[in-house]
């Protein structure tokens, strides 16, 4: 396969990098000074997209315009045109599964983190107030009692409920439709599951239908006493409507791990005091994101290898 050419136009994980170099002619986009020209030149020859961090549409498929698959490294691929892709006769891969328990770890420590405040108490104690000012304040939330609900009960989403019903957690959910053989309940709209729950977890996809999906509304909905921790996409909440919510006690707090415009958090979201960030590590541990990358592979090698590909997202199916 070392004749078919393929195009990486950001770096990825040293893992991918070796084997993909090994069993194609990778043409390393972020390499040259002058992107545009190096496409002009060589993308003709382009068969596949090794992709992380890029939109993908019909203009650039029309630089790669024999371009077979984008084998595109995360779970989530909101920043691909997946319409473009299959009127270009080009097939779209992601790599969900292997990274699951890690991002639903990370979930489940976030809201722990969130609702008992141990970033701050940790930074009182670094701060030396601890031995020279007084303990850390009791928390006024705890995990005691709280009913979750889950907007998007994926894989994740299911996976997230698992461990809450560990914690005793009573958990409903909100999406598309009602699943069959899920017993939690069902709520129809996410104001409605807003209502119902006072920690709301946000797992669902970016994109255009759950754009600010979270809004003044929501937030209303949910209540003083109420959560949100958003581990799914910056975009599914309307960051503007979140600080409005926190700094006028609508909610009590807040712990999130994705943002609308990274790497950027605005100043406000920093600053106020029931606020837990985290800089979008959800799946950010390197057995994971080795398994990740090394599904990108799989994919490429398997499609030029038999025409299949192992994980291609859900409208490709």
């Amino acid at each position: 396969m070392n004749s078919i050419d393929i195009l990486m136009p950001r770096p990825m994980l040293p893992n991918v990098q070796e084997q993909l170099d090994t069993l194609f002619t990778v043409h390393k986009l972020y390499e040259t000074d002058d992107p545009e020209a190096l496409l002009d030149e060589i993308g003709d020859r382009i068969k596949g997209v090794a992709l992380t961090g890029i939109a993908v549409d019909t203009a650039f498929l029309r630089k790669i315009p024999n371009a077979q698959i984008i084998s595109s490294f995360g779970v989530g691929y909101d920043h691909i045109n997946t319409d473009d892709c299959l009127a270009a006769d080009v097939i779209v891969t992601h790599t969900p599964d292997v990274l699951t328990d890690e991002v639903a770890d990370t979930a489940v420590g976030l809201m722990i983190m969130t609702i008992r405040e141990f970033g701050q108490a940790e930074n009182w104690l670094r701060a030396g107030k601890w031995e020279n000012k007084a303990p850390y304040p009791l928390t006024p939330a705890t995990l005691r009692g709280r009913k979750l609900g889950i907007f998007g009960l994926g894989r994740i989403g299911k996976a997230i409920a698992k461990r809450a019903e560990a914690f005793g957690l009573e958990i409903c959910y909100h999406g598309r439709h009602k699943q069959d053989g899920v017993a939690y309940p069902y709520h129809a709209t996410l104001t409605g599951l807003a209502a119902a729950c006072d920690t709301l977890m946000v797992v669902a996809p970016g994109g255009a239908e759950t754009e600010h999906a979270v809004n003044a509304e929501v937030l209303e909905a949910l209540g003083p006493t109420g959560v949100v921790i958003n581990i799914g996409r910056g975009s599914v909440v309307d960051e503007t409507a979140l600080i409005d919510a926190l700094e006028n006690r609508t909610i009590f707090g807040a712990g999130l791990d994705v943002f609308e415009h990274e790497p950027h958090v605005p100043e406000k979201l920093m600053q106020l005091p029931r606020v837990t960030l985290l800089p979008h590590v959800g799946s950010a541990s390197q057995a994971t994101r080795n398994a990740m990358g090394q599904l990108v592979v799989d994919n490429l090698k398997s499609w030029f290898e038999t025409g299949k590909a192992v994980t291609p997202v859900p409208e490709m199916k």
